[in-house]
């Protein structure tokens, strides 16, 4: 995992933050940066987020499971606020 590719999800998720976790285009983005690096931990933790703000727990759960994380109990904004503060960390 590259450094520029942690820091283009983290970017990508910051727009869609912007944009209110709603489904659409900056969904689409995140969810395809994810894909792409399918296996990789915080791919797999920014995975199983975009499937939490589509609703599909049963799947977010998976790649939960997937990334050694488990579900926040709070809202998608704040499980964003601490996965954002990780991730800056290992860029």
């Amino acid at each position: 995992m590259s450094k520029s590719d942690l820091a283009q999800m983290v970017e990508a998720f910051g727009r869609l933050a912007a944009a209110g976790f709603t489904m659409g285009t900056e969904w689409q983005a995140v969810h395809e940066i994810c894909q792409a690096h399918e296996g990789e931990t915080p791919f797999d933790w920014g995975h199983a987020l975009c499937h939490r703000i589509e609703g599909e727990d049963w799947n977010a759960d998976y790649w939960y499971r997937r990334a050694g994380k488990k579900r926040a109990a709070g809202t998608v904004t704040e499980e964003w606020s601490v996965m954002k503060a990780e991730l800056s960390e290992q860029l």
